[in-house]
């Protein structure tokens, strides 16, 4: 599977902005799906998943409330709607992927994905 987002941009602090990740060369049928986001000089950090064992979400607790993830079967595609953004959600967001059914807190961790989109900068400032 090959994961390709985009959406990224520069946006003023309230704002909003869609980020979307496209799969080609299978389905995200049955898989683990989310995003990651990382910082220069951090490490990557779990910002959403939809899990498919359950088709439940979860979210940091940084984004709750403000992000939501949804994805479209149909169009192969993943997405993070991001609202009322924040200055430290400046970040390159990654979409990930993964066809293992892992317990729920180890897909927090960023080594239980084997499929990784390129990366979309996000930008929050004034």
């Amino acid at each position: 599977v090959q994961l390709q987002a985009s959406g990224g941009g520069l946006v003023e602090p309230g704002g909003s902005l869609t980020l979307s990740c496209a799969a080609s060369g299978g389905t995200f049928n049955g898989y683990n799906v989310g995003w990651f986001r990382q910082t220069p000089g951090k490490e990557r950090e779990f910002v959403a998943v939809f899990r498919a064992s359950t088709r439940n979400k979860h979210y940091a607790t940084s984004v709750k409330g403000r992000f939501a993830i949804s994805k479209d079967n149909a169009k192969n595609t993943l997405y993070l709607q991001m609202t009322n953004l924040k200055p430290e959600d400046t970040a390159v967001y990654y979409c990930v992927a993964s066809p293992r059914s892992w317990i729920l807190s180890e897909l927090w961790n960023a080594e239980r994905y084997e499929y990784w989109g390129q990366g979309t900068q996000v930008t929050v400032s004034s």
